[in-house]
């Protein structure tokens, strides 16, 4: 019941912010992207990451809002045929401050807050499955660029690491930005 909640909360606040900044910047929907990557998260050893991000554009002239949503799940086999596995799905949104450069070449550093849906799961043949799942705020700090690969789409290659209660995590990914519109 929690989930649902918080969701809906999350939404409901970044709705009126994004109206009230929009009123006052060049806010909308101007790119999305698909990332893939590594993640590594506390105790344990990387893993494959996917995530998809949305460019909202321009808060200041050097200021750029991008959400995102972000995935990770890690199993391991224990002893006497149990395997324990660990997931992770982020929503988050992140400032984005681009440092300015003589050429197409978009390095950028950053900061954000994001919503964690984590879920713990061991299973032992023979007995009942133990899952745990939980929700937590982490902030994310990173960085990385953004270059043209031609007049509608980008590469995009980033850094960030999530500082969450219990399962801080470093992810390196990389992908494709699609302008939108004309």
């Amino acid at each position: 019941m929690k989930k649902p909640v918080l969701m809906l909360a999350l939404i409901s606040i970044c709705s009126v912010a994004s109206q009230s900044a929009m009123a006052a910047s060049h806010l909308g929907l101007h790119e999305i992207g698909a990332q893939v990557g590594i993640v590594g998260a506390e105790n344990m050893d990387a893993t494959p990451g996917f995530g998809i991000l949305a460019n909202h554009g321009m808060m200041s002239p050097n200021l750029r809002l991008v959400s995102h949503l972000d995935y990770w799940s890690k199993s391991e086999d224990g002893p006497y045929g149990s395997t324990a596995s660990v997931s992770d799905v982020a929503l988050g949104a992140r400032g984005e401050y681009l440092f300015p450069t003589s050429s197409n070449f978009m390095p950028f550093m950053g900061a954000g807050l994001g919503v964690h849906f984590l879920n713990a799961k061991v299973e032992v043949p023979g007995y009942p499955d133990m899952e745990d799942g939980s929700t937590k705020l982490g902030l994310d700090l990173g960085g990385g660029f953004t270059t043209p690969m031609n007049a509608r789409t980008e590469f995009r290659s980033e850094m960030w690491y999530g500082i969450v209660s219990d399962y801080s995590q470093w992810s390196l990914k990389a992908g494709l930005n699609f302008k939108l519109g004309s």
